[in-house]
């Protein structure tokens, strides 16, 4: 009793009080009642039985150990308004427990004895009372709650399982709800018409679309967080005829673990239009070459470098070193990272790829043994007008990692890189391809396994069309797209770093692994769906504009040159790419001449790129800086 009392508040133990208070006057009404039922409601006839004379300390005696069983089975502890199955279980467990130890009681010899019933009728009339006692406050609150609620928003629910359950008792009973859920749909016919709290099921998924209309819908509501991928844009897509705003439940772990509650859940994310099956990788297989191992992350601060950081440090590394030349995001990680993991070993230093002295010693101090080189220019539009920076950052910067590597004796050099280095159209993507090249000519004379990882877009990254697109759909439009055709791959940036992690698992020699992104996705029915999403109509509440290409865009982007064969890996999401037989001296040559153009910020920077990678065809009115 003591530790139920103790570092509770003093609302709670009033609480408590009140309710042992309540169970002492049932247990011993209850029993009264047992004893008067045997008696045919005689009271007379009952003060003449010759148990009466030690009814009042066997009632004390009683209720104490009674209300001693019902603390283990936390009937001072559960918060009754939402009680269900198994809190009325734990009652009728007790009350049995109860009428077993009465009879025990009942049968010792030299007392005077009850009825041989009572304990049965008492222990029953105690489980009824005890249950309607801790169910009176849910059942008024169900009887006394009106079917429409003013002022809140009429809300459509979509599943009828036990997440839709779990999310419609949450709306009804929580203080903060906003919503009001005035009708349910499922596409299980067998519960067509039936009932759940109260709420009508009217139809299936496909109906929503005239259920919003009939019942006036203001906000809809998915709860199937057991919805495959597919299954949930079909029904986002269903959804989106509508101008309701669209929102779901969190993940099936938090559903397992009884996690559902008004501010988990969130609005529908463009993820739910991908229509993925989620990647998969093996872990044992990246552990196997991280575990115990100093691991190097360049660019470790930017959207796919910290991700790297965050999947290697659960992979127990050695040590974790974070080189970025941006102070401030390195230094994000680095804080989310000591707080996560405290016992990391982790080391972040600032400074510059293109800073060969600093690179150097950076690999002399630490001698990584895997180097991730995530550090790059990236922007498409900016590097057109600054294209010496695009090759001295990209080009250079790689090529100076490369070669400490190499020279410091690292297990594997795993280079990032982008779809746009197939066949490039603008000078990011040239210069990726160059680093690609990089990295096919050091493999071929070193010990070092030198790779390559290419992938598209990722969801979410910095300066990525998704934000650029909430933050315009927030401002109330226009949304800017650059063209009606344009379309692009796209992953989480989770998935491509543990794509990326286990390609280099994979490493070889010079392979460049290709991640297999899915079907492609056309922005502008991107654009108009996140407006659907926000509960807009695309041109009527929030225009689309389109403002033409720019400066070395592409309407739809490669993953494989031609001269590039493929092959499968044990991962079916992961492909290899044939190496390009690459004159390694005529390369040094080329390259030695790009630096110096690139210092001296050459106007033919371009040209000179352009020689180098035989596909990319620069813009003759191209300004070069």
């Amino acid at each position: 009793m003591k530790r139920l009392f103790s570092n509770i508040s003093r609302q709670k133990a009033f609480r408590i009080g009140f309710l042992m208070a309540l169970d002492a006057l049932l247990i011993n009404a209850t029993s009264i009642l047992a004893i008067l039922l045997q008696e045919n409601l005689s009271w007379t006839k009952m003060m003449w039985q010759p148990y009466m004379h030690i009814l009042v300390p066997y009632s004390v005696i009683s209720t104490i150990v009674i209300i001693g069983i019902f603390v283990p089975f936390k009937l001072y502890n559960s918060l009754w308004e939402f009680a269900g199955v198994d809190e009325l279980f734990h009652i009728v467990v007790a009350g049995a427990i109860v009428s077993i130890l009465k009879f025990i009681v009942n049968s010792i010899p030299g007392i005077p004895h009850f009825q041989v019933s009572y304990p049965v009728i008492s222990g029953l009339l105690l489980v009824g009372a005890i249950g309607l006692s801790r169910m009176a406050y849910r059942v008024a609150r169900t009887l006394l709650r009106p079917s429409s609620q003013p002022g809140k928003v009429r809300t459509l629910l979509v599943g009828a399982g036990k997440a839709g359950a779990m999310a419609l008792r949450e709306l009804q009973t929580s203080e903060r709800s906003l919503n009001d859920v005035v009708c349910i749909v499922d596409d299980d016919f067998t519960k067509r018409g039936s009932f759940l709290r109260n709420i009508k099921i009217c139809g299936a998924c496909s109906d929503i679309p005239a259920i919003v209309k009939q019942y006036k819908i203001d906000e809809i509501i998915l709860a199937i967080p057991t919805a495959t991928p597919e299954q949930r844009r079909r029904i986002v897509s269903i959804c989106q005829q509508t101008r309701c705003r669209l929102k779901t439940l969190p993940g099936l772990f938090q559903l397992a673990n009884g996690d559902i509650s008004v501010q988990k859940i969130r609005s529908v994310d463009v993820l739910d239009l991908l229509g993925r099956d989620s990647v998969k990788v093996d872990l044992t297989e990246i552990a196997a070459y991280v575990k115990g191992k100093t691991v190097l992350v360049t660019g470790g601060g930017g959207s796919i470098g910290s991700e790297l950081c965050r999947q290697i440090a659960k992979q127990d590394p050695k040590r974790l070193i974070i080189f970025d030349i941006y102070e401030n995001n390195a230094y994000d990680i680095q804080q989310e990272l000591v707080r996560s993991m405290p016992e990391l070993t982790l080391d972040v230093i600032i400074g510059s790829v293109r800073d060969r002295p600093k690179v150097e010693e950076l690999f002399s101090v630490y001698q990584p043994d895997l180097v991730f080189h995530a550090a790059a220019h990236k922007h498409v539009p900016l590097m057109e007008s600054s294209p010496n920076e695009a090759i001295k950052n990209n080009v250079f910067g790689t090529y100076n990692v490369a070669s400490a590597a190499d020279r410091f004796g690292a297990e594997r050099f795993v280079l990032i890189s982008t779809d746009k280095a197939v066949n490039p159209t603008n000078i990011m993507g040239a210069s990726k391809r160059i680093c690609e090249m990089i990295v096919q000519s050091m493999s071929t004379r070193s010990a070092t396994k030198f790779v390559a990882v290419r992938f598209g877009n990722v969801l979410g990254s910095n300066g990525s069309v998704i934000p650029l697109f909430k933050k315009q759909i927030a401002d109330g439009g226009p949304v800017t797209v650059t063209h009606r055709d344009v379309i692009r791959y796209f992953m989480t940036i989770p998935e491509a770093v543990s794509l990326v992690l286990q390609a280099a698992a994979f490493a070889s020699r010079g392979e460049i692994f290709v991640l297999d992104m899915g079907e492609p996705v056309r922005i502008d029915d991107l654009a108009r769906n996140m407006i659907r999403l926000s509960g807009f109509e695309p041109d009527v509440d929030i225009k689309i504009v389109y403002t033409g290409l720019r400066p070395g865009e592409k309407l739809y982007e490669e993953m494989l040159m031609k001269e590039e064969g493929l092959r499968t890996t044990q991962n079916e999401l992961i492909h290899i790419g044939k190496p390009l037989d690459i004159d390694a001296v005529a390369f040094d040559a080329q390259l030695k001449s790009l630096y110096a153009a690139c210092k001296n910020n050459s106007p033919r920077i371009c040209t000179l790129v352009a020689e180098i990678v035989p596909t990319y065809h620069p813009s003759a009115e191209k300004v070069s800086v």
